[in-house]
């Protein structure tokens, strides 16, 4: 018989409708891969929803109702990217159910959604990241602008709320965008560099390695519009030396590891002249076929079907 797997999409965040599109694309992949699968959406609303759950209700009573199909998966495909997901929420949902979990658990996904305690991670290992400080929401007022900078929210993804802050002018509202998001805002130096993705896969019984790096061409940031709406393009593998194209690999698998992180995650550089330079890790990256990641995995001869079964593998 099977293994079944119970695929969450959807979440109570802006990335809702991406998490919808990766859900259904793991869901029809896992299918092609022999196992049984089960699906659930969670609304804006937080309120569950899916074939065999009862209508109506609010977020706790449907969490109640949901919590059957959880106890009767083999395992657990949690492709919400965001808070209230990818951020570990429903990876300690199923701990607590005892529940083999597809990806990071509880502590990587919430210290990789987190972008300041994963710069105080990587520079304990040695990674650079981006000069820049820390501000609460409630001191915005108070920031003086000091020259070209990228604001971003602490906790979010897709690039939601994040700017590029070039005048004194466009300080205040980059500010509020991120703080419409998360009370804890990240100030950066800009910095200058190709643009390159590396993803890395753990395997059943352990073994970690990355796929062929991805180079992002975009015509300016690289914010939500320019992820969705088509202009930027990508090239993978990147076009890299033998010398930039291990010290990427290194950087990455020393972030996934310090981060404890499992499955697979996304770490995104800045290539500079003296090497990379970390901006952020996704541990729960966009899995259509399109996405990022799955284009590494396929340069490495790893097809789309094939990275959604050895996900499960592992976590199995």
């Amino acid at each position: 018989m099977s293994a079944t797997v119970l695929v969450i999409g959807g979440g109570q965040n802006p990335e809702h409708d991406v998490s919808l599109a990766s859900a259904a694309a793991v869901s029809a992949a896992l299918r092609l891969g022999g196992y049984a699968v089960t699906g659930v959406t969670i609304g804006r609303d937080g309120v569950w929803r899916g074939d065999g759950l009862p209508a109506g209700g609010d977020a706790a009573l449907s969490l109640h109702h949901a919590l059957r199909l959880v106890s009767e998966a083999d395992a657990v495909f949690p492709a919400v990217h965001g808070a209230l997901g990818e951020d570990g929420a429903l990876a300690a949902l199923c701990a607590l159910a005892g529940v083999p979990v597809v990806g990071s658990g509880l502590r990587a996904g919430a210290v990789g959604m987190d972008k300041w305690t994963t710069k105080l991670v990587a520079a304990a290992v040695g990674i650079r990241t981006a000069r820049g400080r820390l501000i609460s929401a409630d001191d915005i007022g108070d920031l003086e602008f000091e020259g070209p900078a990228v604001v971003k929210p602490v906790s979010a993804g897709s690039s939601h709320g994040v700017g590029l802050v070039s005048t004194e002018a466009e300080l205040l509202p980059a500010l509020r965008a991120a703080a419409a998001l998360d009370r804890r805002i990240l100030v950066e130096e800009v910095v200058r560099g190709r643009e390159i993705d590396v993803a890395v896969l753990r395997e059943r019984g352990g073994v970690r390695w990355a796929a062929p790096p991805l180079e992002i061409h975009a015509p300016g940031l690289f914010d939500t519009a320019t992820k969705y709406d088509g202009t930027a393009r990508f090239t993978v593998p990147a076009q890299l030396d033998a010398a930039e194209a291990a010290a990427l690999k290194r950087a990455a698998i020393a972030v996934f590891d310090a981060l404890g992180c499992a499955g697979v995650a996304r770490m995104d550089f800045f290539l500079t002249p003296q090497g990379p330079v970390l901006n952020e890790v996704n541990t729960m990256p966009g899995l259509t076929a399109a996405s990022q990641v799955p284009r590494m995995f396929a340069a490495a001869g790893v097809p789309y079907v094939d990275l959604m079964t050895r996900l499960v593998r592992a976590a199995l």
